[in-house]
């Protein structure tokens, strides 16, 4: 698996947004209040930086259709103020190039490994997730947040999502009883649960270095023994990543607002901050 020279993860048709700045700078600038501030204050004044890794198909035009759009809502809402580089990982860095938004932001493109099915792609990417938290991430940043690129940032999306261990609650579940999130119950996975408190979405999840590698080597470890055992979970690395949350609670839950499905019917979330892009899986995915 090829890694990143500096500020990035993740492998196959992947973009990180990366910002880099010092609780300070965020406390100075508005976007920190003082009791948050005091919070995340650590001994010494360290950077703190967000990844946003942003996952897709293998097929190209996965890319294609998602991350010009994903991208320039970005720039709009996402972290705005603050600055910000971006890091694509595709095994086609050729293609990636003729991608119009390039020429508009400071983008990082590197070339990493092929997988052949979308559901090795989506559970694989834990592997890469805490490799260059080890190699990297950790000796330069505080915060890690994990994106996927299926997706259009309609609103605010500041540091009040930030937090030790950050966990989305599913549009879809959040307000279901419990006997319908849909929790792997093979008794043969390692991800299987016969309770849980919430359901929760793996297309945003985040935190310091530390907890988000912590969840990575989890889910990886466990997706590992599952294939060894010739098994997979229901909903592949987020069934793993409930499985974590439900035995590591995370710290801060984010609302369904910040990853909100536009076809659901209209309800108390008033303000969409990040929304699902249409889905053409049939036409994009390689089954």
């Amino acid at each position: 698996m090829s890694l990143l020279n500096k500020n990035g993860l993740i492998f196959g048709f992947f973009c990180c947004i990366v910002f880099v700045l010092s609780l300070n700078s965020l406390y100075s600038r508005g976007l920190l209040s003082f009791a948050v501030y005091k919070e995340l204050q650590v001994s010494r004044e360290t950077p703190a930086a967000l990844v946003a890794k942003l996952d897709a198909s293998l097929n190209f035009g996965y890319l294609e259709a998602y991350l010009n759009t994903f991208l320039t809502s970005a720039k709009k809402h996402f972290m705005v103020g603050l600055p910000v580089t971006y890091f694509v990982f595709t095994d086609l860095p050729e293609k990636a190039l003729n991608i119009t938004v390039f020429h508009q932001h400071n983008i990082k493109i590197i070339k990493v490994k092929k997988y052949n099915r979308w559901q090795d792609i989506s559970m694989m990417r834990m592997k890469t997730i805490s490799e260059v938290i080890d190699t990297v991430l950790q000796h330069n940043f505080n915060y890690v947040f994990c994106f996927d690129v299926d997706q259009i940032f309609t609103a605010r999306f500041g540091s009040e999502a930030l937090g030790e261990s950050v966990a989305l609650l599913h549009a879809h579940y959040y307000k279901l009883p419990k006997n319908r999130f849909t929790y792997d119950r093979n008794p043969k996975s390692k991800a299987c649960m016969t309770e849980g408190d919430y359901y929760y979405h793996a297309a945003v999840f985040g935190g310091t270095c530390k907890k988000v590698k912590a969840l990575a080597d989890y889910c990886y470890l466990n997706i590992m023994e599952d294939k060894m055992n010739d098994v997979e979970a229901l909903w592949h690395d987020e069934s793993h990543l409930n499985k974590y949350f439900w035995l590591n609670k995370p710290t801060k839950l984010l609302s369904p607002e910040y990853c909100w499905d536009r076809s659901l019917p209209k309800n108390d979330i008033l303000i969409k901050r990040l929304v699902w892009a249409p889905k053409d899986y049939k036409k994009l995915r390689i089954p």
